[in-house]
Formats: structure tokens, C-alpha cells, sequence
């Protein structure tokens, strides 16, 4: 063929991979060329190197400012990986031909320049088009690609400025499809190879159709691109002068009529003429495939890069591997999947693309085959195919070779050293800050959050709340090398740029939480050089900032830094002292800065009141200033004038601390609760004192006078103002746990509980029921008795000792009526006769309690002649004569009861000569020990 191959692809797309491989391996050309930033070339050699693992990208960024920043992302089934590879392995030389780096980052991201920055046309499919599509960095700068099915609907006539199509949708369209995803796919990622003959016609057929659409739409909104043609043909030019007309291009299809288009050199030269530069540097970084989503806003992202890797990885059987595949992970999240599911599974699939007239069963009839037949039809599990298979988290690699900033290297080596290895999925990590390689962790993760390298973000803990303990989720993302390169500024180590950074925030912190914030960070980080400057900083804000607000924000974190450095072994008497300053500083002045407040700043108030708490419950000494604080409350609570939803907190907090008595409590809530009280305030009022998550469910659960309070205040709320405070209710109780608003229902259904005299209360408000019905009542005890295994009264009865205590019984047991009978040794030493006892704990004739002691018997059941328990044992007879006992446990001839015992023996049950009963008795039901 004469000429230049042109071999326009698709970005990431398999079939097109494989297409290249198959084009170059046909036409072996004395020179590759690929569609990217000229400053690669002296990277190239490294896509070679074993360990280099893709998805990888090429990182540009502005030397003086590395934010400005752009990405060229590649990945194993890239054509233009492909095409790079299949030049190392042929020993053919392959050159970026695209607009170079230095140009593109100098650009305006805003759009400003005739040539704009990448990634700022939003996502884009990136069908039809390729090239290793450049995604904006930081600052979103960066040369950018027109990429087909990115962005508008396709309008008929000449490309005018600001339109722009979507090119694979208008062929879609045409060809009766109305999912462009779908038409490529059946077109160019399904098809099978046809034989060397064949190689270049997928190629031909593309570039007819761009040009058809190029002739129809000019640029198709894409101005930019003209810029960045124009320096892709005279790169061109130059490379057949020096290799000859057979070499080969792989760009973007979109790209393939403008590079076959003759202009005169003149003419490209002068679009590029005036173009503005920046100094820039070029790297290999990894790259993960979520990074390839559309959906992560990659301007070329697909929406499958997991399928098309297996698509490229797998071209023999690839329905019945990926069925496979989905089955391993269900199967290890314990779904119940068999064998059995996959071939159904891949039967189901094939029948759909039969039925849906595609040649292979795509994505959706595999994503459809999997719902019905492993998920049974639900789209939760098929979610996690979706996002570990589908998208998936590989993270390529890149060898040490590949050029790096100083603080980069410095990272890595501390990686290795600490075996933090990145990822690209998400985990949790479990640092004990007591070992040393777990403390080094931390360190490195906190000193990364100061330089705002967000590898790792803090996570609650489970059920841990010691300092020595962390809990971290990691996830590295390519972006993190641009920030780490933005850090660079600062340090060639970490330390030392977070040091640098630290010290910098002190002097420009425009607030005290941010200082304290600050400080804080430089504790957890153990930044030494760094500390004294920022708490420097601290005690000048601390002195001059009078709001106490502020003060209120910067006091727990100072709290916490005060723990953090027992841990540590880090010196912080400087920072108790500014913590001890605040704390007294919030205390004088908090009941004025609590007066006037409306409904959302008394909220806000309400959270820094409860972090005061809690920081002054962490200070170092606090013996002095915990009685202000707690001063300070109760001035809270007691003036009319402060809101009430702080009012409420305010007793709540003292309450909680043992410092307000219940009756105290119970009298603010009447007061609050009065109906010379608007009801909005006493809502408000009930909110802070009982509301949200501070446990106050169970306060109402365990003390009844207080939900008694609160439900006669609530049943009489005026019907119009009811509407008003139902917000405010809600809110409050909507926050407690299931299990509490159930038994908040039970007690204001079931009513006030008894009093303690026995009489039955008077009805209460409306709302509860009626007092207790003692005839009703009586009815059911008998049944509880049977239950309880207690037959008589709890009286207890016996001769001249009262049963159990006898003539000169000088123990505990005399006369007891507890239901365990005695607590104590029976100390018995007359010799009384027995009597018939009420009481469950009486020894004697015909005892019914559960307990009858004799002389001697220091358990709480003592029996008389022969008695027998469980473990054998067996005692005196007893001089008085043998009756027989109705109670479950009571001493005579014989008792088959488990505890029973002789004079003188320690165990549950006795008898004894003197005060013991006589008689059988065949339970021992409620006796204990």
C-alpha cells in the first residue's frame, strides 16, 4: 500500500487491540507512530521492562507548578499499548506524534486559549476515536482529543462553533441501532478475526466513515483539535522523510481524515505559531482500571474496563471464562452458586444474543444471564459483580526506573520498609500503636494527610476508644502522584515537607480552630521541629480570639492531642497550659454566648457544648476546672433566657455526671414542661434534655417520672400548636433505638407503676391507664406462686423462736421472710417446738415457705429427721416430732428435696435436733442458694 498506514482505533477498546496487532504484524513498518505527548519518547523503552504492568499512564506536569497536570493512561488492551509494544518487541522505533505537553499544561483550562486544557469536556465515551486520551490532572490542564460519543446529540449541516456529535452515535443510528455501546461492540469488539487478508479492512471501513461524518461535520465542535492535527501532520511528514512512506500511525479514528488530508506546511506551522510553553516533566505512574471508567469522568472512559480486559485476555470460550469468574466471587461471598448455575448461566446468555440478533453474547446478555440465574433476579449481588469484575480494581506497576520526584522515591522506600503496599481497592487497616512497625504506619499516614496525599482517611474504630489504636481506610488512586509531586515543593522526605508544611500553616492559619487543627495534626505526625512553632501560633490566637464559639471548637481538639501524646511519648505541658486557658475562657463566658440564640445556632452551640464536655473530662488536672465547668451548667440550665434546647443539655450533662439529683431534674422538666410554656420552647426543651443519641431513650425508660412528665406535658398541647412542636418530637425520638421507642410504647400504654406503699395511685393524665386493680391482681397470683414454686404467704411463723429462730436464736434467721428463707446462720440453741410458719422461710410442723431451719443450721433450708439431698448427705433426727411440711423445701422424716442436711453441715438444706421439722416433702421448686 502506499502511503502511510493509518490505523484509526477506538481508546481501550479490545477488538481494536487486537486489530493493530494483527495490521502490524501484516505490514511491518519501519516506524510505529502513536497519538501522544512528544515528551514520552525518552520513556518508551521502559514499556519493555518485565516490571511494568499496565494500566499504567504518562504523567506530565508543570515543573513550577505540578498541579497543572495531565494524564495519558494505557492499558493491556490499549491499541495504542499494543502498538507500543509490538515496536519494542520488532525492534522498530515508535514516537508521540500529538501536541506536546509543554503546550497543552501552558494552556487555560477555563477554555480561554485557542487550544484548552484535557478532561474539561466532561465524560465522554470515547467511542470510535483513540489515542491514549490525555485526562486533566490536578489543575485539569493537558493537551485533549475529540473523542467520538462524547458530549451533544449529532446535528445535520456543517460544524459550527460550540456543536459537537457524537460520532459513533450518529453511525449507530444509521445502521438501526439505539445504543451506539451496543453497535460498536457488535461491530468491532465481538468480531473475529478473518486471516492476514483481512488485517487492514476494519481499518478502511472506520477511516470511510470519519470522513463521511467529517465532511458533514467539520470539526464537530472540537476547535481545539485543529491545533493539535496540525502538529500530528507535520510530525508525520518528518518521520517519512526519515523511515519512508510505510510507516504506521495509531490515533484516534476521529483523527484519520485530517492526517490523510494534504496541507501545506505553512499552514500547520501557523496554527502552531505563538503557541505558550511551560517547562514540564514526564513519567510513567500506575494507573487502575476504575481509573478507565467513564464514570470516573475520564474524558475517553469506558464503562466496562474489567469485560474488555477479559475480552482481550481471554479470546477462546470468553462467555464460559466469565461465567466462571462470576461464580468464584458470588461462591466467595458465600452466595450458594454451583456449576451447574454457570452452564445455565452461559446457555441463557447465548440465547439471548440469538434472540437479540448479536453475534456474541456482549456485556448485557452475560449481566442478564448472571441476574436471573445466580442472583435470582436481584440486583444486589449482581452489584458486586458490577464493581469487582465489570470495572474492577487492578493497579498496574512501574519499574524503579521510571524518573520520580525526590519526596515519590522517599514514599516508596518507606512503603516498602513499612510493607504498606498501595491499592487500588479499598481496605481497612488496624494499627496497635504499641508496636513499632504499626506506630511507623501511622506516622507515615498522618504526615500524608498533612501534605494532603489522601492515601489513607481515619475510620471509627470497632469498640476501641484508647489512643494506642487506629483504624484507617486505604485507597490509592493515579491521582495521589500529582499531589505527591505538588508535595515535592515542600520536601525531598516526607518529614521534612510535612515539617515545612506545618510551619507554613502556622504563620498563615486565619482562625484558632485552624491552628488548633494544626496542632493537632503535628502531634499525630510527630513533627518535633515543627510543634513549637505551631504552638507559638496557638497561644497567640488563643489570647486574642474572644468569641466562644471558636474557643469552644478548638478545645476538644487540643483534648485529644493531650491524650495522642502519652502514646507517643511527645511533651505537651505547653499545650495543657493553652487547653486549661481555653477551658476557663469558655466557662466564664458561655451562659452570656448561649443568651439570644435561635433555632439553629442553639443547635450548633449544643454540639460544641457537648465537646467542651467531653474535653474537659480529657484534661490533664482537671480537678479545678471540671467544678467551673460544671458551674457554668448549672447557670445554663437555671436561666430563662437561654434556649431551651440548650437548657435542656445543660441539665442533661449534670444529670448524667451525678451532679443534679433526680428529684432536682424532675423539678427543671416541670418547670420546663409548665403550661405557662410555649410549647415550642418545651419541645426544645425535651429535645436537648432527652433527644438524639446521648442515651436519653433509656433515661426515660428507667425513670418513669420523667416520661410521666413528658407524656401529660404532651397530651396537653393545645390541637394548634401541636403541628407546631410534631417536628421537634419527632426528631427527637425518631434517634432512639428500635428497642427503646418499643418499650417507651409498652410503658405509656401500660401506665405508672405502682406506688411503693402498695395502694394503688390515683389515675394519672390522660394517656395512662387506671391504678392498679387489686382484684384483678389477686386473680393471677396463684399462677404466679405456681410459677415461682412459693405456696404460702411470706410471713414467717414458729414457736417460742418464730420457726427458723427459736428460743435464744441469736442469728439473722429468725423470723425471716425473704424467699430464699435465711441469709445468715440460724444461731439457734433452744429447743423450741415447731409451729406451723406462713412465711417462706419457717422451719417446723408443716412449713409452706421454701426454707425451715433448725439449731445450727447456717444455710437457708434446714430440715428434720433423716433428711436426704442430692449429694447424700443425711443428719439427726430432730427432737421435735415430724409433721408433715407443704413447702418446697422444709426439713421431716425423709425429705426427698436436693438439699438437705444434718446438724452441724454447711449445705443448702439441714436439719437439726432442735428446731427442725419433721415430715416429706417432694419439691424444692424456687429454693436458692
Amino acid at each position: 500500500m502506499s502511503g502511510p498506514l493509518l490505523l484509526g482505533v477506538r481508546h481501550h477498546g479490545p477488538g481494536s487491540a487486537r486489530a493493530v496487532g494483527a495490521a502490524l504484524d501484516a505490514a511491518r513498518p519501519p516506524a510505529v507512530l502513536i497519538e501522544g505527548p512528544p515528551e514520552g519518547d525518552g520513556l518508551v523503552h521502559l514499556a519493555a521492562d518485565e516490571r511494568m504492568r499496565p494500566p499504567v499512564a504518562l504523567l506530565a506536569h508543570a515543573v513550577d507548578d505540578p498541579g497543572r497536570s495531565a494524564f495519558w493512561p494505557f492499558a493491556a488492551f490499549s491499541p495504542e499499548w499494543v502498538a507500543v509494544r509490538w515496536a519494542l518487541a520488532h525492534g522498530v522505533p515508535v514516537r508521540f506524534i500529538d501536541l506536546p505537553a509543554a503546550h497543552s499544561l501552558a494552556m487555560d483550562p477555563s477554555g480561554a486559549d485557542p487550544a484548552p486544557a484535557a478532561g474539561d469536556d466532561g465524560p465522554a465515551a470515547g467511542a470510535g476515536s483513540g489515542g491514549p486520551e490525555p485526562e486533566a490532572g490536578a489543575a485539569g490542564a493537558g493537551g485533549r482529543a475529540p473523542e467520538a460519543g462524547e458530549g451533544g446529540e449529532p446535528v445535520p449541516g456543517p460544524g459550527g462553533p460550540g456543536m459537537r456529535i457524537d460520532p459513533i452515535g450518529v453511525l449507530a443510528d444509521a445502521a438501526g441501532y439505539d445504543d451506539p455501546e451496543r453497535w460498536w461492540e457488535d461491530v468491532v469488539e465481538h468480531r473475529g478475526g478473518d486471516g492476514p487478508a483481512d488485517a487492514f479492512a476494519p481499518f478502511a471501513a472506520v477511516a470511510e466513515a470519519m470522513t463521511a461524518l467529517r465532511e458533514t461535520y467539520g470539526h464537530g465542535g472540537h476547535e481545539r483539535d485543529l491545533i493539535r492535527e496540525a502538529h500530528m501532520r507535520l510530525a508525520l511528514r518528518a518521520a517519512r522523510k526519515e523511515f519512508g512512506d510505510g510507516v504506521a500511525v495509531v490515533c484516534g479514528a476521529w483523527h484519520v481524515p485530517a492526517l490523510a488530508e494534504r496541507r501545506t506546511v505553512a499552514a500547520d506551522r501557523a496554527l502552531l505559531k505563538g503557541l505558550s510553553k511551560v517547562r514540564t516533566e514526564t513519567t510513567w505512574v500506575p494507573w487502575t482500571h476504575r481509573r478507565l471508567s467513564r464514570y470516573s469522568g475520564y474524558g475517553a472512559g469506558i464503562d466496562s474496563p474489567g469485560w474488555y480486559g477479559h475480552l482481550f485476555e481471554v479470546p477462546d470460550r470468553p462467555v464460559e471464562r466469565w461465567m466462571t469468574k462470576v461464580a468464584r466471587l458470588l461462591r466467595e461471598e458465600d452466595r450458594p452458586v454451583s456449576p451447574a448455575h454457570v452452564i445455565e448461566a452461559v446457555r441463557l446468555a447465548e440465547t439471548l444474543a440469538v434472540v437479540r440478533g448479536r453475534p456474541f453474547a456482549g456485556l448485557g446478555e452475560t449481566t442478564d444471564a448472571v441476574r436471573a440465574v445466580m442472583c435470582d433476579g436481584s440486583d444486589v449481588p449482581l452489584d458486586l459483580v458490577r464493581d469487582a469484575l465489570v470495572v474492577g480494581d487492578v493497579l498496574g506497576e512501574v519499574p524503579d526506573a521510571a524518573p520520580a520526584v525526590p519526596l515519590q522515591r522517599d514514599l516508596a522506600r518507606q512503603q516498602r520498609a513499612l510493607r504498606l503496599k498501595p491499592e487500588a481497592a479499598e481496605r481497612g487497616l488496624e494499627l496497635d500503636l504499641r508496636k513499632d512497625g504499626d506506630a511507623g504506619r501511622s506516622l507515615l499516614l498522618h504526615r500524608l494527610r498533612l501534605l494532603s496525599v489522601g492515601w489513607g482517611e481515619p475510620a471509627a474504630g470497632r469498640g476501641s476508644t484508647g489512643t494506642f489504636r487506629e483504624t484507617w481506610r486505604l485507597r490509592w488512586e493515579p491521582e495521589l502522584h500529582v499531589k505527591v509531586a505538588e508535595a515535592g515543593m515542600w520536601g525531598t522526605t516526607v518529614l521534612a515537607a510535612a515539617t515545612a508544611k506545618a510551619t507554613s500553616g502556622a504563620a498563615s492559619a486565619g482562625s484558632l480552630g485552624e491552628v488548633t487543627a494544626l496542632a493537632e495534626q503535628c502531634l499525630l505526625a510527630s513533627l518535633p521541629d515543627a510543634l513549637p512553632v505551631v504552638m507559638a501560633a496557638l497561644a497567640d490566637r488563643a489570647a486574642l480570639d474572644t468569641d466562644v464559639g471558636h474557643l469552644a471548637r478548638a478545645l476538644p481538639a487540643l483534648a485529644r492531642s493531650l491524650r495522642y501524646g502519652d502514646v507517643r511519648a511527645t511533651d505537651t505541658e505547653a499545650l495543657g497550659e493553652v487547653a486549661a486557658g481555653l477551658a476557663e475562657r469558655i466557662c466564664v463566658g458561655l451562659p452570656p454566648a448561649c443568651t439570644g440564640l435561635d433555632a439553629d445556632a442553639a443547635a450548633e452551640m449544643r454540639d460544641l457544648i457537648d465537646g467542651v464536655h467531653t474535653a474537659v473530662a480529657l484534661l490533664p488536672g482537671s480537678s479545678g476546672t471540671a467544678p467551673r465547668w460544671r458551674d457554668a451548667l448549672r447557670r445554663l440550665a437555671a436561666r430563662d433566657t437561654v434556649h431551651g434546647v440548650l437548657r435542656g443539655r445543660a441539665a442533661r450533662l449534670l444529670l448524667d455526671e451525678g451532679q443534679l439529683a433526680e428529684d432536682e431534674a424532675a423539678r427543671l422538666m416541670g418547670l420546663a414542661l409548665s403550661p405557662a410554656v410555649p410549647p415550642a420552647q418545651a419541645a426544645a426543651w425535651i429535645e436537648g434534655f432527652v433527644g438524639g443519641e446521648s442515651g436519653g431513650g433509656l433515661l426515660l425508660v428507667h425513670d418513669e417520672r420523667l416520661l410521666g412528665l413528658v407524656d401529660a406535658w404532651l397530651t396537653g398541647v393545645p390541637d394548634h400548636a401541636f403541628t407546631d412542636v410534631l417536628p421537634l418530637l419527632r426528631r427527637t425520638f425518631s434517634a432512639y433505638e428500635p428497642g427503646v421507642r418499643r418499650t417507651l410504647g409498652e410503658l405509656v400504654r401500660r401506665g405508672p407503676a405502682a406506688t411503693p406503699g402498695g395502694a394503688p395511685p390515683e389515675p394519672a393524665a390522660p394517656g395512662f391507664g387506671p391504678g392498679l386493680d387489686a382484684s384483678r391482681a389477686e386473680e393471677v397470683l396463684p399462677v404466679v406462686r405456681l410459677l415461682l414454686g412459693i405456696a404460702g404467704g411470706a410471713a414467717g411463723g414458729g414457736g417460742d423462736g418464730g420457726g427458723a429462730g427459736a428460743t435464744g436464736a441469736t442469728g439473722p434467721a429468725a423470723g425471716l421472710t425473704g424467699p430464699a428463707g435465711l441469709t445468715g446462720p440460724a444461731g439457734a440453741t433452744g429447743t423450741a417446738s415447731p409451729t406451723k410458719p406462713t412465711g417462706p422461710a419457717a422451719g417446723g410442723a408443716e412449713p409452706t415457705g421454701p426454707a425451715a431451719g433448725g439449731s445450727g443450721a447456717t444455710g437457708p433450708v434446714a430440715g428434720g429427721a433423716e433428711s436426704t439431698g442430692p449429694t447424700g448427705l443425711t443428719g439427726p433426727t430432730g427432737d421435735a416430732p415430724p409433721t408433715k411440711p407443704t413447702g418446697p423445701a422444709a426439713g421431716g422424716a425423709e425429705p426427698t428435696g436436693p438439699a438437705a442436711g444434718g446438724s452441724g453441715l454447711t449445705g443448702a438444706a439441714r436439719s437439726g435436733a432442735d428446731g427442725g421439722g419433721g415430715g416429706r416433702h417432694d419439691d424444692f421448686a424456687g429454693v436458692t442458694r
